[in-house]
Formats: C-alpha cells, sequence, structure tokens
C-alpha cells in the first residue's frame, strides 16, 4: 500500500487518538504524552510501520504535541497567577539540559529499549495514580542546592525518554514537597515547554529510516497537526466531567488501564 493510500487510515485513526487523549486529559489532568506514545506505537505498526526506530517517532511526534498544548496550558493558568515562576526560573535550565541528552540518548536507543523504559516508568506513574495520597511528602519545600542539580535534569531525561511533558512526573514532585496541587499543574506546564522545545529542535533533524508518511525528522506530521485540533477540541468536554464527576474512582481506572499499557509495552520489549 503507498503512503498516499495509508494516509486515510492513519488519519482516521489518529482522529480517534487525539479525541481520547484530550478528554483523558482535561478529566484527570494526566499528559497526553502518556497515551500519545504507545497509541502512536500501535496505530503506525497496524499501518505497517514497525521497525527498529519507530518508538524514536512517537516520541519526537509526541513532545511536538507537547509544545502546543502545554503553551497554551501555561498562558492560560499564568494568567490566574497559578504558575510558581520561581520554581519554573530555578529548575528549568536544569531540566532543559536534561531533555537534551535525554534526546540524544533516544536517537541512539531502538525501539525495545525505548519500550521497557516506556513501560517500567509508566508502571510508577501509574502506581502513583492509583495509590498515591495528596498527604504524602518528601519535605516542606521544593529542593534546593545540589538536590536541585541532581533532580532537576533527571525530570527532563526522564520525559524525554518517555516523550512526555512536565506533568507526570512534575506535578507529583512539587506535590511531595508541599506545592499546591493546582500550583503544581500550572507550573510542570511551564516544564512541559521547557522539556519539548529543545527536544524538538533537535529531533527535527534527526534520522529515522522507512518513517511513516510525511515525517520531517522524527517528527510525523499529520499526527502532529491531527492530534492538536482534536485535542484543543475534546480537552473541555473533559474538563466538564471533571467539574461534574467524582475524579478519584476514575483516576484509579485509568492507573488500571495505564497499567496494562506499561505491561504490553514491556512484553513486547522482551518478545513475548
Amino acid at each position: 500500500m503507498s503512503d498516499l493510500a495509508n494516509l486515510l487510515p492513519m488519519f482516521l485513526l489518529l482522529l480517534g487518538i487525539g479525541a481520547f487523549a484530550g478528554v483523558i486529559s482535561g478529566l484527570l489532568g494526566v499528559g497526553g504524552g502518556i497515551i500519545l506514545v504507545p497509541a502512536f506505537f500501535y496505530a503506525f505498526s497496524a499501518l505497517g510501520y514497525a521497525s527498529d526506530t519507530l518508538m524514536r517517532v512517537c516520541i519526537a511526534t509526541s513532545l511536538a504535541t507537547i509544545i502546543v498544548t502545554s503553551l497554551r496550558s501555561a498562558h492560560a493558568h499564568n494568567m490566574r497567577g497559578a504558575v510558581d515562576w520561581d520554581i519554573l526560573r530555578g529548575w528549568g535550565p536544569g531540566i532543559a539540559i536534561g531533555a537534551v541528552i535525554g534526546v540524544f540518548a533516544v536517537s541512539r536507543l531502538q525501539t525495545t529499549a525505548l519500550q521497557a523504559i516506556f513501560g517500567g516508568l509508566s508502571l510508577v506513574v501509574a502506581f502513583y495514580l492509583g495509590f498515591g495520597r495528596s498527604e504524602w511528602r518528601l519535605g516542606a519545600a521544593m529542593p534546593k542546592g545540589a538536590k536541585r542539580v541532581a533532580l532537576s535534569p533527571l525530570m527532563g531525561f526522564l520525559s524525554v525518554l518517555m516523550g512526555i511533558g512536565g506533568g507526570s512526573f512534575g506535578v507529583p514532585l512539587m506535590s511531595l514537597f508541599g506545592v499546591p496541587i493546582h500550583r503544581a499543574v500550572a507550573t510542570a506546564a511551564g516544564w512541559g515547554v521547557v522539556i519539548a522545545v529543545p527536544s524538538v529542535a533537535v529531533l527535527l533533524f534527526a534520522s529515522v529510516p522507512n518513517p511513516p508518511p510525511y515525517t520531517l525528522g522524527a517528527v510525523n506530521l499529520p499526527a502532529f497537526v491531527t492530534i492538536i485540533a482534536m485535542t484543543l477540541l475534546t480537552t473541555p468536554y473533559g474538563v466538564r466531567l471533571a467539574h461534574s464527576l467524582d475524579a478519584r474512582p476514575l483516576k484509579r481506572i485509568f492507573a488500571v488501564f495505564l497499567g496494562v499499557v506499561a505491561l504490553n509495552m514491556l512484553r513486547k520489549a522482551a518478545g513475548l
């Protein structure tokens, strides 16, 4: 099947992925990347583009969408005065450095290794979603000095390896150090921009053999455009649902779903 003939089924798959990612993001406050990366992988594989480098395309395209969604989210939160600029300025440089290091790691790792990393880290996120408690604390304030120097690049590095923004690791980290949840979510949106912009700038020039059609560097353009359009449309519906439903059991359900996705990624990485 030609690339042009594959474009319509790919577009239809991406419409569904974008709609789901937008609703879940608005409903549960979970960054879309943790949904998009495995969804891209399964969609592109089903269309016949499975390869040793496919996960690079999935991660890069997810990060490209995060630039737009995080900028929009950070701006909206900043208009309400919710972004903690002291945390963002203090942690931003280290996060950006870690993100760039993560890009070079992604460029050298094969799909199976990236699947194993994504699966393992997703299990950690699923555990926190399912069992995390708002009263859990590691400290009374965000770390500074040597701890921040060590932790901030790690946040950027791990996020890029998974193709996600600042929310999945940033919100739990800030919450564990006493940052109020609304400020943690708002500031994590800024982290997403810091993670995604330098990463995508490098990945646009990456070389990926036999990519899905219309891929620039490692970023698939049809997926990028379709996902942005759909998430902008459907995220507000998720937000409305969040205000009308109890999100706690829904988070546990999503944690189970994410755990299943993670285990399946680990299974594929193991060649089972």
